[in-house]
């Protein structure tokens, strides 16, 4: 039987989220935090909303996620966000002890892996899920934004 709770249909989940952020004129990435194929977080960037740099798409999720499990670890959940996280986003996650990090479009310049930094031993990673579908947006994204100035 084919579980349809897979890697795409939450990294679906996890763009929609990402859309919301681009129409909001944020930088387009989202995130859902996921136990036991139920969405227990969704989240988008929300840096200019907030005015508040450290509101990125994973910090979000991260809160709201362990605010539904009442303590702040996440073993046994998984992230999916569209961008592969940076290196502030790497070290929220390497404390939460999550057990998995499903990403989409890899991040060259600030992403954590390029500047080195370290997750949980025990987190496995996955990257290029829908990644063309989140590099577009992406590039989209800054194209009109150029545009606009």
């Amino acid at each position: 039987m084919v579980n349809p709770f897979d890697d795409i249909y939450f990294m679906k989940k996890a763009f929609q989220e990402a859309e919301i952020a681009f129409k909001k004129g944020e930088i387009p990435v989202g995130a859902v935090i996921v136990i036991d194929n139920k969405i227990i977080a969704r989240a988008h960037n929300l840096t200019e909303t907030l005015t508040d740099v450290t509101a990125h798409a994973e910090m979000q999720a991260i809160t709201a996620a362990a605010n539904f499990l009442g303590g702040k670890y996440l073993q046994n959940c998984t992230l999916y966000v569209t961008l592969e996280p940076c290196q502030m986003c790497a070290g929220a996650l390497y404390w939460t002890q999550i057990s998995n990090i499903v990403y989409g479009a890899k991040d060259e310049h600030r992403g954590y892996g390029v500047l080195g930094t370290k997750l949980h031993p025990k987190t496995k990673i996955k990257g290029g899920v829908l990644a063309e579908e989140s590099s577009q947006l992406m590039k989209r994204f800054f194209i009109e934004k150029r545009n606009l100035n």
